[in-house]
């Protein structure tokens, strides 16, 4: 059994497609066919069913899954060791992010990382399910850690360190009727149409979790996939949103109110998966982004 075998496998059962695995791996898709059969033959059982429209596991895939993931971080580990005693940190990091996150300098944080270890290879991804879906992803360890908004209790498969927060106020028009007030109570904004981002998203699930808590029904008109538009939105009479404080400082065109008798605090965490240990690479990186965090 080889640990490129292993690999092929982890991909394809990840991806459920051997097309989708192949263009992960940068292999042609006839080599990731060939591994995996070998590696049946091996094994001296089927893993993948290959009749439906999705590959799938069998139960002995199944049964594999977890221990191929075992053994491939154990195999990253030790090329880990190895580098840090060479002096360079080597292999991928693969980060989860926020379509905008803005109270922390990614770019500036990236930048600086690979100064640091030009050897790393940075890949990053975004969620169309907000932070659920970067969860999920770390969850299956396709992931190796990923900036999250996640308010409430701690979702299973992951460790949360949170890094910073901030508290969401609502933005309205500077000709709304609530622009000149200095403080809004949360029931005052049952009748109000709101713009916000998908289910999943960390502030939309702060402001259902506030508007539930203090059973006050709220109406969405407009989702929209990135929170650093929906200042724009409000300022062209759409609606009104619950924003961050920090996207909305020094905001022309807008009108912010704090929100009374809710709790509308958005947070922003580091997760990484809690069924294992981060690598070398991750580990630097949770170490850099403390450099980079704003100054409270």
């Amino acid at each position: 059994m080889e640990l490129r075998q292993l690999e092929y496998f982890v991909a394809v059962a990840e991806e459920q497609h051997f097309t989708r695995a192949a263009a992960r791996l940068h292999v042609v898709q006839s080599a990731v066919s060939a591994a995996i059969k070998s590696l049946e033959r091996e094994l001296g059982a089927p893993l993948l069913d290959r009749n439906a429209k999705r590959v799938r596991l069998t139960d002995a895939g199944h049964a594999l899954l977890p221990r191929a993931r075992v053994a491939l971080d154990a195999a990253r580990d030790a090329r880990d060791a190895v580098a840090e005693v060479r002096g360079g940190l080597r292999g991928t990091l693969r980060i989860g992010t926020l379509t905008s996150i803005r109270v922390i300098d990614l770019p500036a944080l990236l930048g600086e990382y690979h100064r640091r270890h030009p050897g790393v290879l940075i890949q990053t991804a975004v969620s169309p399910m907000g932070s659920r879906g970067l969860v999920g992803l770390l969850a299956e360890h396709r992931l190796d850690l990923a900036f999250v908004s996640v308010p409430g209790p701690r979702p299973a498969g992951v460790q949360l360190v949170e890094l910073t927060s901030s508290v969401m106020d609502l933005a309205v028009p500077p000709d709304h009727p609530l622009a000149g007030r200095a403080s809004v109570p949360i029931e005052e904004l049952a009748g109000l149409d709101f713009i916000d981002l998908p289910a999943g998203y960390g502030n939309r699930d702060v402001a259902d979790r506030a508007f539930t808590a203090a059973s006050v029904r709220r109406h969405v008109t407009i989702e929209i996939t990135d929170i650093g538009t929906s200042a724009d939105y409000v300022r062209n009479g759409l609606g009104v949103a619950l924003l961050p404080r920090f996207l909305l400082a020094g905001g022309k065109g807008l009108a912010t109110i704090p929100v009374t008798g809710a709790d509308l605090r958005w947070p922003l965490s580091l997760a990484v998966p809690a069924d294992r240990p981060p690598g070398a690479a991750a580990r630097a990186l949770i170490a850099l982004t403390a450099d980079f965090l704003p100054v409270p």
